[in-house]
């Protein structure tokens, strides 16, 4: 079976796009940006307001850990749960319905009156948030071209420290203002308006289609939008994967692909967002309590920028190179802060080296879980790494707190350290390089290495 004749006259590069191709890739792209991006925004939207809430709301230590962690919580439970449906019903439907309940959660923080209502609404919103990550990467990445493929993913992350960091700035200017924690956390709203806008009209994806079976369909769209797909390839990966659904993820076939995926991304993510959530109380063990507001300024802004250098070189360097190295580097450099937590030098260079280096890395959190799973599973697979991920960073951000009381700042940053480790260790023999494959193709890539 050869390609059809619809990807012979595919555009090679973006701009070779039409008018109309171009309105979609940009809408697209901007309506997962902005999804992505509200992900951060919440996350730093806490740590900014922590304190003034935990006063407002009288919340115990316990509360407050639950509190920080909702989001992280109800991503655990959004992702696998979209992530189904957006495999089984199609990807637009829930592109669009996890934005709506956003954008509900969003206006409720406005008024709740105890940490109780706090914590449910923020899951809920987490909920929503795991259902972005579970649809809106696979969607973009099912039209992306396979060249600068990886460069387009990242840059969702950059989204997100974007996301992250603007919230700081809103928190910030809140900050003197009574009650200004609610207006700060609800600001969220007016993002999640536009965002829901632009997804209006977004079509179904080629990909899925020829997951479905739908041809004829998938093929209409291929030539109105010019999407470089290999169609071979496509339909001879999915007509292999007849088993469909959460089992499939532990499938022979599969079980490489969802260990990797969802070990890597969790090992990343958990030092940042406890660390970032509780970053005020981190600052206070180690004597520089002062400063902690600029500090985490520099925090935000740095991880953008580490981001941001992570987005230009995936494509250059490899998946593998981005990943692996930064892991022990980014380990070693929470280990030197808790060795010498009483030097300001080290604990400004070890947190600035950390910080730079794990955002860095994390551009591959919206790249590699999108590769090695097969279309028919791709969102599953994503929405479960996606759980995963958030299970290590929940945990970390409901324990640090009571870590910090009652082992002090060098046990949790050792911790963090030793998780670092562990996503270094499993990411050196199970990470497929997967640069400039087309998407069928790297999901082959990834499962042969099981077979292997």
């Amino acid at each position: 079976m050869a390609t059809t004749p619809a990807t012979a006259h595919q555009p090679p590069q973006l701009p070779d796009f039409t008018r109309e191709r171009r309105r979609l890739h940009t809408k697209l792209k901007l309506a997962t940006q902005i999804g992505e991006g509200i992900d951060g925004y919440i996350i730093g939207g806490i740590g900014m307001a922590m304190a003034a809430l935990t006063a407002d709301l009288h919340l115990s230590t316990s509360m407050e850990g639950l509190v920080g962690a909702s989001p992280l919580i109800g991503i655990f439970l959004g992702g696998p749960l979209f992530g189904r449906l957006a495999d089984r019903f199609g990807r637009r439907p829930v592109f669009l319905a996890d934005m709506l309940i956003f954008l509900v959660g969003s206006v409720l923080q406005l008024f709740v009156t105890d940490g109780l209502q706090l914590f449910l609404i923020r899951l809920l919103m987490g909920v929503a948030i795991g259902g972005e990550y579970a649809i809106g990467a696979p969607l973009l990445s099912e039209y992306a071209p396979k060249e600068g493929r990886g460069r387009l993913l990242a840059s969702l992350e950059i989204s997100w420290y974007v996301g992250y960091a603007l919230a700081t700035v809103v928190g910030a200017l809140f900050a003197g203002v009574d009650g200004g924690w609610r207006w700060s956390l609800a600001s969220s709203a007016v993002i999640a308006v536009v965002c829901v806008a632009l997804r209006g009209g977004i079509p179904e994806s080629a990909r899925w289609l020829l997951s479905k079976g739908r041809r004829e369909e998938a093929e209409q769209l291929i030539e109105k939008y010019g999407i470089q797909i290999d169609v071979t390839a496509e339909l001879d990966d999915n007509t292999g994967s007849q088993r469909v659904g959460f089992g499939a993820l532990f499938s022979r076939r599969h079980i490489r692909s969802t260990v990797f995926a969802s070990v890597f991304w969790a090992a990343l993510v958990l030092p940042y967002f406890a660390i970032g959530t509780f970053w005020t109380q981190v600052f206070d063990a180690l004597h520089m309590g002062d400063n902690a507001v600029g500090a985490l300024l520099v925090y935000s802004f740095t991880a953008v920028a580490g981001v941001t250098a992570g987005c230009l070189v995936v494509d250059r360097i490899g998946r593998r190179k981005l990943l692996i190295p930064p892991f022990w580097i980014t380990g070693g450099c929470l280990a030197l802060v808790a060795v010498w937590p009483y030097s300001t030098p080290v604990i400004v260079g070890g947190f600035l080296f950390f910080i730079f280096l794990n955002a860095a890395s994390s551009a591959l959190t919206a790249v590699y879980p999108l590769e090695v799973f097969p279309t028919s599973l791709r969102a599953t697979g994503v929405g479960f790494a996606t759980a995963m991920s958030r299970v290590g960073a929940a945990v970390g951000t409901f324990l640090l707190p009571m870590g910090l009381d009652r082992f002090g700042v060098r046990f949790v940053l050792l911790v963090g350290a030793g998780v670092l480790a562990v996503g270094g260790l499993v990411s050196q023999f199970l990470a497929p390089e997967t640069t400039d494959l087309d998407l069928a193709r790297a999901a082959r890539v990834a499962r042969d290495k099981t077979s292997a």
